[in-house]
């Protein structure tokens, strides 16, 4: 077997990846932090001390990859090298370069995460478009798509709510997916996501085509200060259900928060605790209040920045086709992936890194194309 040299097969993530790592710099800036750390009255102030915190933490994280990735290559090297003196390193570079690619494209993915929020958890809404059971099931389908992409990053995710449909599928889901740069890294995700395949619940085996929304927000932590006023609250509890089993709840612990000046709307019921439910839908509606007043800056200041799209059925941003033939594709990057399933399965990495490449080129789509279903 011919092998390339590993610079030919990388160099293009590794030199992408370099742009983050001037270790020594991250070295000086870690130092600078640990000094300030250092002193005790830090601590009794939060809004300086947890900033702080996070900021040792990143440069942690980034000097930590960065002698991982220089693992990794002289790890190839040196089989390179053996290869050279008449040891059999064939299986070894068949194992190793692959895993150093993937790895360097994650690199990669961080190197475009550098919003103000992109480092914070992620909040994701699913709702179905028109079309009753067929677009319910398909939002259960995204729902356990995004719930299998943060299993497969190792990030936490918790249900915060989910309305079941009438036979099948989610009325709406709200969950969090807990990690750093949960947030950036769903970014691209808010939209209208578009399903073509043959219905299982027709009886007459036609295809159709669905639509369900996804709107990604920031977990906006403590350290961000949003006012809300109590005499603004409405604030309803009622009884948790589900499908059966001990999801069901014989108390009134769910809870709703409305936000009456803005007509928002944040609920729990995951929690058996009334008082631990109503404290997690607090913090969603902190997060959606915040996103809200951003989005209201960005209209005074007529910026177009579109990290996310208008949510309206016909401007979808993916489409995902299981019949007649299979294929998901981007319809802002162009990025498709044939393995549908796979998709489907969590494996988002090629659409991440695509819409994260075209938001710092900031070539954003002035509109998208419609695509047929065939």
């Amino acid at each position: 077997m011919t092998w390339n040299s590993p610079t030919t097969q990388f160099a293009t993530r590794s030199a992408t990846c370099g742009s983050i790592f001037d270790s020594a710099r991250l070295r000086r800036e870690l130092a600078t932090i640990e000094e300030k750390t250092a002193d005790p009255a830090i601590w009794a102030d939060p809004a300086r001390s947890q900033p702080l915190m996070r900021e040792r933490k990143r440069l942690e994280t980034l000097l930590a990859d960065d002698a991982e990735l220089a693992r990794r290559s002289d790890d190839i090297e040196a089989y390179f090298e053996l290869a050279k003196e008449g040891e059999d390193t064939e299986p070894d570079l068949v194992r190793e370069i692959p895993a150093l690619i993937e790895f360097a494209d994650k690199l990669e993915s961080k190197t475009m995460l550098s919003g103000e929020t992109d480092s914070l958890n992620a909040i994701v809404v699913v709702h179905p478009g028109a079309g009753g059971t067929e677009s319910q099931d398909w939002a259960e389908m995204l729902m356990r798509m995004y719930i299998r992409w943060g299993e497969r990053q190792n990030f936490k995710v918790e249900i915060n709510e989910v309305q079941d449909g009438d036979e099948a599928g989610i009325k709406s889901a709200t969950f969090t997916i807990s990690g750093d740069f949960a947030f950036g890294l769903l970014s691209g995700e808010t939209g209208v996501h578009r399903l073509v395949r043959i219905s299982p619940f027709d009886s007459a085996k036609r295809r159709h085509t669905s639509f369900a929304s996804v709107f990604v927000s920031p977990e906006i932590d403590d350290t961000i200060v949003i006012d809300i006023k109590p005499d603004d609250l409405r604030i309803d509890t009622y009884r948790s259900g589900g499908k059966g089993g001990q999801h069901v709840n014989t108390t009134d612990s769910a809870v709703r928060i409305t936000h009456i000046p803005t007509g928002l709307v944040a609920g729990c019921q995951n929690e058996r605790s009334q008082h631990k439910n109503k404290e997690r839908a607090m913090k969603l509606l902190r997060s959606r209040l915040y996103e809200y007043e951003l989005d209201k800056k960005k209209a005074v200041s007529k910026k177009l920045e579109d990290s996310k799209l208008d949510i309206k059925f016909g401007s979808q941003i993916r489409s995902y086709v299981l019949q007649p033939y299979r294929m998901a594709k981007d319809l802002r990057t162009r990025v498709e992936v044939g393995d549908v399933d796979k998709v489907l399965d969590g494996d988002l990495e090629p659409f991440i890194r695509g819409y994260l490449r075209m938001r710092r080129e900031g070539n954003f789509p002035t509109e998208i194309a419609e695509e047929d279903d065939v």
